[in-house]
């Protein structure tokens, strides 16, 4: 085994998106905190839709204003009403038209105050707004947050918009004033074509999801809404050797411990700017996470905290890639050959691959089985955080058997005598792809009647050369 010198991993680079929802979450008890009767509380939801004049602009062959207001009001009309769910509407950019230069940056209204049962008001509403004016995102949001009655309550805000803000203002330092006060944003955005700058401006506003089309849209604005309806939060942090939360893009599985019942499962995602993505979750089972990393991490009995943000951190996270491949420069006769990875001493295999392909793993020993012939057995290698290796073994080489009849025989490993290749009253003429090293055939032709008719020869297997052995005197 050769391994190469290690290689540094690159980071993952987000592509984001412009038409964007944005989730943000008004509590002035914050996170940590859990309130014994906040079930009972109301929870109201305040849309915030940009009505600006580049909502004009078609998008997978209609204007966005059309597509946004109708899917928002397909979405409205399936939302379950009940005096606990309290809505309403606040527009931007629809009552005074863009003239450059002359921006009305106070062109942001409550359209529809908060109330139970009026999501059709809230649809008709939408149906009279006309795209017209500018984009002031920081005014609104501002004059958002006195829209909500005093009264406690989740208070949640929905931001629909298709770019960023026009009016000099600047949304971060909206966020950083309502969190001095108090109260805890937490918003999420998708969006459709947002380059890195665009999306960096709204970073401290929200996590940013791509809505490549409508349908993607529509998929992740009914999800909002739906975790809108709840107030469980949990983040997994995937940390490395050193205790910091860096890695990311590993499939995970949350199973109801009663159940058997394998949900929610994501796959890990780092927001932008860094942080895993917060997702809501039902808070009500006693849950096993099981990460399907390589091999899996697992963390049994999780009970999650109601009401309030779970962090839950798996320890030992960190990864480098290995890939397992004969010395190059030689041609293989084996065609697919799979390599079986343990644990450092254990005997079963938690994964297997093909020779040739770079894996990930998490950082630790291992023990290889390549499924050569025979089999080469590659002990102790170590993976570590962010290295990129290389096992190599030997490619190779071929042997020919020539006997003028079948007969039965055996080619083993010359030192252990563990059998390679065993013929049973069959054939032996052939090519037979073995590892290069000492080997022994033991034959005696079929028709032969006595043990001493039998032929033994040593030989050795080459990297990349033939071996010729006759049997027939």
């Amino acid at each position: 085994m050769k391994p190469l010198a290690p290689r540094a991993t690159l980071p993952a680079i987000w592509k984001m998106g412009v038409l964007g929802v944005a989730l943000c979450w008004f509590s002035g008890s914050g996170w940590s905190q859990v309130s014994t009767d906040e079930e009972a509380l109301p929870t109201r939801i305040l849309f915030v839709f940009d009505a600006s004049n580049s909502m004009n602009a078609f998008w997978s062959g209609d204007r966005k204003i059309q597509t946004a207001t109708r899917l928002l009001s397909e979405t409205l009309k399936g939302l379950h009403q009940s005096d606990e769910l309290e809505l309403g509407l606040r527009v931007y950019g629809h009552g005074t038209k863009h003239v450059p230069g002359e921006q009305d940056c106070d062109d942001t209204e409550l359209v529809v105050p908060f109330s139970s049962f009026n999501n059709l008001i809230i649809k008709q509403s939408l149906s009279r707004i006309r795209a017209q004016g500018t984009t002031p995102i920081a005014r609104s949001l501002e004059l958002a947050a006195d829209d909500f009655p005093e009264s406690p309550g989740r208070n949640v805000i929905v931001l629909i918009t298709d770019g960023i803000e026009a009016c000099d203002e600047d949304p971060c330092a909206v966020s950083r004033a309502l969190q001095a006060k108090g109260i805890t944003l937490k918003p999420f955005v998708i969006g459709m074509g947002m380059d890195d700058l665009m999306a960096e401006s709204l970073n401290c506003i929200g996590n940013f999801y791509d809505a490549a089309d409508p349908q993607a849209f529509e998929h992740v604005l009914q999800l909002v809404l739906e975790q809108a309806m709840h107030n469980t939060t949990v983040q997994v942090d995937l940390l490395n050797r050193s205790g910091e939360a860096t890695e990311s893009n590993m499939a995970y599985s949350f199973t109801d411990s009663r159940t058997g019942v394998h949900h929610p499962q994501w796959v890990h995602t780092l927001r932008w700017g860094g942080g895993a993505d917060t997702l809501y979750i039902d808070p009500l089972p006693l849950y096993t996470l099981t990460v399907h990393s390589l091999p899996e991490a697992r963390l049994d009995s999780l009970s999650l905290k109601p009401g309030v943000h779970n962090t839950i951190a798996v320890p030992d996270m960190g990864t480098g890639h290995l890939t397992p491949r004969f010395a190059r420069g030689v041609r293989t006769d084996y065609g697919s050959v799979d390599v079986h990875w343990h644990v450092q001493g254990a005997c079963e295999p938690f994964f297997s691959s093909d020779v040739g392909t770079r894996t990930r793993f998490r950082a630790g020993t291992y023990d290889l089985t390549f499924g050569t012939n025979p089999p080469v057995i590659v002990t102790g290698v170590q993976v570590e955080e962010g290295q990129d290796l290389k096992v190599e073994i030997p490619a190779p080489g071929s042997l020919v058997l020539q006997a003028a009849t079948s007969g039965y025989a055996v080619v083993m490993e010359a030192q252990s005598l563990q059998p390679v290749l065993q013929f049973d009253a069959s054939d032996l003429a052939g090519i037979h792809t073995l590892q290069p090293g000492e080997y022994n055939v033991v034959f005696r032709a079929r028709n032969a009647r006595g043990t001493l008719y039998s032929i033994q020869k040593n030989f050795t297997v080459a990297s990349g050369t033939t071996t010729t052995i006759k049997l027939h005197g």
